[in-house]
């Protein structure tokens, strides 16, 4: 395979020491971020093709990450259950123990509901997509794609978990009906039971208990909520079936979290809206 030689905007040295090129459709070469001053954090990068790996890793140590890697769905429970990351960077594709499965299995151990995962998949089918949102991936990126981008969204991820340290700052809890939320805690209660709530769930319920009444669209929920600039409208859907779900007597006839059509969705404090 011939290696792709650098274009001109690509400078000397934008690659990190020692990566190869990356093979056509996987990564698309780029200069790196300059370093930034993201939130300290410990990444975990999990793929099976270790080109892809060494380029992801070594973006992520230019931007000033602590990276480990893992090259299968067994390593990676085992080291996210030793090390603790704070974000996982997860391949779809894995021999053994696919993404999907190590994501499920992630979600499931103590914690894991907080765990922000970033999904990366040759997959662009949207079903492939809203499969891994539903089982809790926070993000996604589909190859081939850009390093510089993925480092983006691993840096917008952290910093939305890192700015729910400051959410003592705010009123206490927020009360709907049998619904409690603690931001201080991140903790979140329905009839005085716990709800296991992924980072994303968290946020949007927050927001949605600090807005009732209002319609918001889906990409100003994506904008407002998360600090997300660009992305996928069906990420918003996912998420709001995922947390209706959690909240609601009928997800399929929700009285809480409403549809309003040709706007998006509002929530209703009496939980009395209508079933749309």
């Amino acid at each position: 395979m011939t290696t792709p030689q650098p274009s001109r905007a690509e400078a000397p040295g934008a690659e990190p020491s020692g990566a190869e090129s990356p093979p056509p459709g996987a990564v698309r070469a780029e200069p790196s971020p300059a370093p930034a001053t993201p939130p300290a954090g410990r990444v975990l990068v999990v793929d099976d093709d270790p080109t892809v790996a060494e380029v992801v890793t070594g973006y992520l140590l230019r931007a000033g990450y602590q990276v480990d890697r893992a090259a299968d769905g067994h390593e990676a429970l085992a080291r996210a259950a030793a090390l603790r990351p704070d974000l996982v960077v997860l391949d779809l594709m894995l021999p053994g123990l696919d993404g999907l499965e190590v994501c499920r299995r992630l979600r499931a151990a103590e914690g894991g509901e907080r765990l922000p995962v970033v999904m990366l998949t040759a997959k662009g089918e949207e079903s492939d997509r809203i499969l891994g949102l539903e089982l809790g991936a926070d993000d996604y990126v589909t190859k081939p794609f850009s390093p510089r981008e993925l480092v983006l969204r691993v840096q917008s991820v952290l910093r939305r978990s890192a700015a729910a340290g400051t959410a003592a700052a705010r009123p206490g809890r927020l009360t709907a009906g049998d619904l409690s939320l603690d931001p201080a805690a991140r903790r979140a209660f329905r009839a005085g039971r716990e709800l296991a709530l992924t980072l994303r769930e968290f946020d949007l319920l927050a927001f949605l208990l600090r807005h009732p009444g209002a319609a918001f669209g889906r990409e100003e929920l994506m904008q407002r909520v998360w600090g997300w600039e660009f992305g996928d409208l069906s990420t918003v859907t996912v998420h709001v079936r995922r947390l209706r779900e959690k909240v609601e007597d009928d997800p399929a006839a929700p009285a809480l979290i409403t549809t309003v059509w040709g706007v998006g969705y509002r929530f209703d404090p009496a939980g009395k809206g209508p079933a749309l």
